[in-house]
Parts: C-alpha cells; sequence; structure tokens
C-alpha cells in the first residue's frame, strides 16, 4: 500500500469512530490485500488514536485459542493495540454507551518488566519468560464497529485494531512462577451466572506461546514491545456480548479476578 492509500483507510476508520458510524468494507483502494499492509494501517491508527485514547501501552493478541479460532474462522493468532485511556484496574466501570457492540473476553495478561527488543529477535519462550514482571487475571473489551464482521477479510479487521476497545486489568501477580499458568483454568460470569471457561492450555499450549509469537511479530514489525507493556494472549472463553447495566467477571485458578460493570 502507498502511504497515500493507508492514510485514507486510516482516515475512515477515525471518522466512523468519531461519527458512530458503523463500518462496511473499505474502498479497493485503501484496502490492505495482506497481513504485512493491515499492520501498516494500524500502525498509524495507532498514532490517531493516541490523541483520544492515550499512548499505546501494550497489546492484545486474539485468536491464539481453538474456541476463538472457531469462532471468528481464523486460524492464526492477530494482534492489536491497548491504550492507556482503556486500559483500567479492576473492579472498573465503562459506559455502555462507549461502544457499538461491546464483548467481553476471559484472559490471562502480562506486564513486562523488561524489553523485548528488535536486536534480540527471534524470541524462545524462556526468553520471553525472562521478561515478564507480573501476570493478571484480565477482562478484554472487544467491540463490534461493523455492519458485518464476518463478511470482512482478515486484514480489515486486524488493520481497525482486531476488534481492541480496551482492558481491565486484575491485581498483578509478582509471584506468578509459583503457578502452572498451562493447567491454570479461567472462568467468566455475567450478573452472576458462568457463561464460560478454559485453561491457560488453551493459549497454543501455553500463555508465553503467544506472547512469543507477539514479542517476534513487534520485533519484525519495526514496533517492539517495551519493558511496562500489558499483553492480553488470548481469550480461553468464546466473546460473549453484553448489555447496559452487565457486570462481567474473571477468575484465572492463581492470579485472582477482575471486573467491570457496563453503565447504562
Amino acid at each position: 500500500m502507498t502511504p497515500l492509500a493507508i492514510d485514507q483507510a486510516v482516515a475512515l476508520y477515525v471518522a466512523a469512530r468519531h461519527r458512530r458510524q458503523r463500518i462496511a468494507v473499505l474502498p479497493e483502494d485503501c484496502r490492505p490485500a495482506s497481513l504485512d499492509e493491515a499492520y501498516a494501517v494500524q500502525a498509524v491508527l495507532n498514532d490517531r488514536l493516541g490523541e483520544t485514547h492515550g499512548a499505546v501501552c501494550g497489546r492484545k493478541i486474539g485468536c491464539t485459542t481453538p474456541v476463538m479460532q472457531r469462532y471468528l474462522e481464523i486460524a492464526h493468532p492477530c494482534a492489536g493495540a491497548l491504550y492507556e485511556r482503556r486500559t483500567l484496574s479492576a473492579p472498573a466501570t465503562v459506559p455502555y454507551a462507549d461502544h457499538w457492540r461491546p464483548g467481553v473476553e476471559c484472559e490471562i495478561a502480562v506486564r513486562l518488566g523488561q524489553p523485548l527488543p528488535a536486536d534480540a529477535a527471534p524470541f524462545d519462550r524462556a526468553a520471553v519468560a525472562d521478561a515478564v514482571e507480573a501476570c493478571m487475571a484480565a477482562i478484554e473489551i472487544v467491540d463490534d464497529r461493523y455492519d458485518d464482521f464476518r463478511a470482512l477479510d482478515t486484514p480489515t479487521l486486524i488493520a481497525d485494531d482486531f476488534f481492541s476497545a480496551g482492558a481491565v486489568l486484575g491485581p498483578p501477580v509478582a509471584g506468578w512462577r509459583e503457578v502452572d499458568l498451562a493447567a491454570a483454568g479461567g472462568t467468566m460470569a455475567i450478573n452472576g451466572a458462568r457463561v464460560g471457561a478454559g485453561t491457560g492450555a488453551d493459549v497454543m499450549g501455553h500463555p508465553f506461546e503467544a506472547l512469543t509469537w507477539l514479542a517476534n511479530h513487534a520485533a519484525s514489525s519495526g514496533h517492539p514491545l517495551q519493558a511496562g507493556d500489558v499483553v492480553l494472549t488470548g481469550s480461553v472463553v468464546e466473546t460473549k456480548w453484553v448489555e447496559p447495566g452487565d457486570t462481567v467477571r474473571v477468575e484465572i485458578e492463581g492470579l485472582g479476578e477482575a471486573s467491570v460493570t457496563f453503565a447504562r
């Protein structure tokens, strides 16, 4: 894609958000045709959204679990950005009206204590584990901003941050090495009713396998992970769409819980 085409795609995404319009298929002359083009658009979008959402403070990874790959019909991981003003500590309250159609996901999150620079890539699981400062339970907030997301191609979704709308983080657990992250069970409840469960092993065999994928992807794309970044490793529960007034709670064995209410 040319710089002009990238700018045109970003302008359409940003205008749709500002005008509260749903996104349909992008015009062919500014539609990313590959994953590389999608992430090039996303990088510019991240800068533009920083004006309203705050600086990028980490990343989310989608489609790292069988349940989500089946749900979205995408067989590989997809990354998006987290922003300072949309990354909250639990318990949190967010306005339902700030979203088109908000959904929630149950995740194991990590916070990095060390950077994972491009010149140290490629990384393996042991290398990324050494950079992890803390792990925590997390709720990813996603948003269906589209006329019909199933009618859109994967690059179009990635270019728009792959449904990213925010995160709610539980208390950080510095002693995460005492937790078997692969065996750790995760559950999600809405208004007290359990709606799904899974384990850390659902995330590519281990949550740090997803983190390894992201570290190498970020390094190769010129936006390596930094110390302090938060990473959501992928949902162990299928996305659940919420209604105004709903309260969502997730719990990860050994890592605690997180909760959010969608204010009417």
